[in-house]
């Protein structure tokens, strides 16, 4: 167990269930430039499996300015002003929420 100041953002995305799919297949294709960030710590996409059409996109920074300066990027949005594709936007809402790391225990590294 070990405590932190890392701060976690988690991007909650509400997809229609028949866009599951085309949501992985989008995540699957990014280019990956929120790992080369100063002061990114991690990334985690969480797909439900108990019938909610909420998915997670979980990031975790070393402070908050390193988040901020993220957003402030041109990788930052680079990466969210892609073709929304013939079928429009995957998402039909998302909302961010924004915690604090206060403990953490983990088996994996």
């Amino acid at each position: 167990m070990s405590s932190s100041k890392s701060v976690v953002k988690i991007n909650a995305i509400d997809v229609p269930a028949e866009r599951s799919e085309e949501m992985a297949s989008r995540f699957a294709a990014r280019a990956g430039q929120v790992e080369k960030m100063d002061g990114f710590e991690e990334f985690r996409l969480l797909r439900p499996t108990d019938g909610r059409t909420t998915w997670l996109v979980y990031t975790r920074w070393r402070d908050e300015d390193s988040f901020q300066a993220w957003v402030a990027s041109q990788s930052f949005h680079q990466a969210h002003a892609k073709p929304q594709g013939p079928d429009g936007p995957v998402a039909t809402h998302s909302a961010l929420w924004e915690f604090d790391l206060i403990q953490e225990t983990s088996l994996v590294s």
